[in-house]
């Protein structure tokens, strides 16, 4: 199912000189082991893979094409349409990434400046979708792009959440554009309660989506953003999210 999206191999010209094209396959270990060790392009072992510039070309390539995250779409589609899909909640939370350059999409907090990554995960733990911005504004505002760009089709009917995520405007916006539910924590001083209690007792299942953070996380390369492009931060972030599912479905 995979194989179809990736890009056909590069062969050598016949009648053109230079050196033979590294195996795809090559390519893709070289990359994977920058994601799992987190190291410098220029430290990849040059005995193992291809020279690390040919391998930083293909991934910016392949980000640039969107293989990536056609991949992880086709994975999402295939485990929804196998009933590993939770159509009554999800669960929405995010995490934040240092950044250790100056690049878009980093923002400063009491953390020190960085990226956040906004999740959101059904109740089986299959990936929704998954996005990255400034950390600065608050996740109210980054929510709305985040399912724009969804993994499925289809939304949970209700969507599960920390105290970030109490909003009254963002409460009547989701049920009034997608027919989506959000369920939050109250934050602390509120004095109007727009929750109901027992609803709220559904938060106490909100770990599922930080489980998913955990896992990414032991891919050090997610843990630091060293990317000056948020592309490739996201590139990296849907090839740690293809392997989640790989692994675990």
């Amino acid at each position: 199912m995979i194989e179809p999206l990736l890009p056909a191999p590069r062969l050598k010209r016949e009648d053109w000189p230079g050196r033979t094209p590294a195996p795809s396959q090559a390519l893709r270990d070289g990359i994977l082991w920058i994601l799992r060790t987190g190291a410098r392009w220029s430290e990849l072992p040059q005995v193992k893979y291809p020279p690390y510039k040919a391998v930083h070309r293909w991934f910016q390539e392949w980000v640039k094409d969107g293989t990536f995250r056609a991949v992880l779409r086709a994975l999402a589609v295939d485990l929804k349409e196998r009933a590993s899909f939770d159509p009554e909640e999800g669960f929405v939370d995010a995490f934040f990434a240092s950044a250790k350059k100056g690049a878009l999409c980093v923002g400063k907090t009491k953390q020190g400046k960085g990226t956040k990554v906004i999740a959101v995960a059904d109740g089986a733990c299959l990936l929704l979708t998954i996005g990255a911005a400034s950390a600065s504004p608050y996740e109210t505002k980054l929510l709305k792009a985040t399912l724009d760009e969804r993994l499925v089709d289809e939304l949970p009917e209700r969507l599960i959440g920390d105290k970030a995520y109490d909003a009254d405007k963002l409460d009547e916006r989701l049920w009034q554009e997608r027919g989506v539910k959000l369920i939050a924590s109250h934050r602390r001083g509120r004095k109007t309660r727009t929750q109901d209690g027992r609803e709220l007792r559904r938060y106490r299942r909100c770990r599922k989506v930080e489980r998913i953070f955990a896992w990414l996380q032991h891919f050090r390369r997610l843990v630091t953003r060293y990317e000056v492009k948020v592309e490739n931060f996201l590139g990296f972030l849907h090839l740690g999210c293809i392997l989640l599912l790989l692994r675990r479905f």
